[in-house]
């Protein structure tokens, strides 16, 4: 059994271990597992190597409202082609109405904190509480933060849900490789407003 006490030694097992392979052992012990995408470069990577292992675990989107209309469109197009079931939550306030009391705050401005917190953070939370995974499937990568470089396929979230990263060692070669071998299309054009930098944390993981 996978927990806090031995979770490394499943990551020395994995370091070379095939998404599908890590997908399948995780799942064999899991009772309510998740997986959590914003349809951002690369996501059709996890979300089809989920759904091609178990096509009933659930996905979460949480949908900032600020994505770009070819984010909705790619999104659309990977729910159909995968026919993922997908529960989305999204911010309790609107675009229109943020814009004008808070509008698009930068990093170093003192509404960022609340305006992450609305558009991202609170979403996230409320599909937590809702599903109450045990395991939460994630496509981390080393090399797009410092602090995703700090952990590893498995890790545990502040709330003790075992989290897990299939892709974590792969690069952006490899993942354009694992697209092509699937014939899935892949989306460039999506836009996070909480973040400015494209190795900026997020919030949600840290």
């Amino acid at each position: 059994m996978i927990d806090q006490s031995n979770y490394q030694e499943y990551n020395s097992a994995f370091a070379k271990a095939e998404p599908s392979e890590i997908i399948a052992t995780i799942l064999k012990q899991a009772h309510k597992p998740v997986v959590t995408t914003n349809f951002r470069p690369y996501e059709v990577a996890i979300l089809h190597a989920v759904s091609n292992v178990d096509a009933t675990v659930p996905v979460i989107w949480c949908d900032t409202g600020y994505n770009t209309p070819q984010t909705y469109r790619h999104a659309i197009y990977v729910i159909d082609t995968l026919k993922l079931d997908v529960t989305t939550f999204v911010p309790k306030q609107t675009v229109a109405y943020r814009n004008e009391v808070m509008g698009l705050p930068t990093v170093d401005d003192p509404k960022h904190a609340e305006f992450t917190q609305q558009v991202k953070l609170e979403p996230f939370q409320r599909a937590m509480e809702q599903f109450r995974p045990d395991v939460w499937f994630t496509n981390l990568r080393a090399g797009q933060t410092s602090f995703r470089d700090s952990i590893d396929v498995l890790s545990y979230s502040k709330d003790g849900i075992l989290k897990v990263a299939p892709f974590y060692h792969y690069s952006d070669a490899q993942l354009d490789d694992y697209l092509q071998q699937y014939q899935l299309q892949n989306e460039h054009r999506y836009f996070d407003p909480t973040k400015v930098e494209a190795n900026r944390e997020c919030g949600l993981h840290a």
